[in-house]
């Protein structure tokens, strides 16, 4: 992975952590997936140890939650 990916679910913790996390490194280094709108992308972030969102992962395999807006169980529905 050469870019991060910040998960999150469209909530204003989210969007407001997404505007943050493109402030800080960079639109070009990091990919936004709203698992909220695109659920297909959920397994993913499970599978990168994302348990609540906001939560970006590094390109190193780190997941760094941020704040809490929802768990991802609440955003599977």
């Amino acid at each position: 992975m050469n870019k991060s990916i910040f998960y999150h679910a469209g909530c204003p913790v989210c969007v407001s952590a997404e505007h943050d996390i493109i402030n800080l490194i960079g639109r070009e280094n990091v990919e936004v997936v709203n698992i909220g709108e695109n659920r297909a992308r959920i397994p993913e972030a499970e599978k990168a140890g994302v348990n609540s969102v906001p939560a970006l992962v590094t390109p190193n395999g780190n997941t760094l939650h941020i704040n809490f807006g929802a768990s991802l169980a609440d955003v599977k529905g």
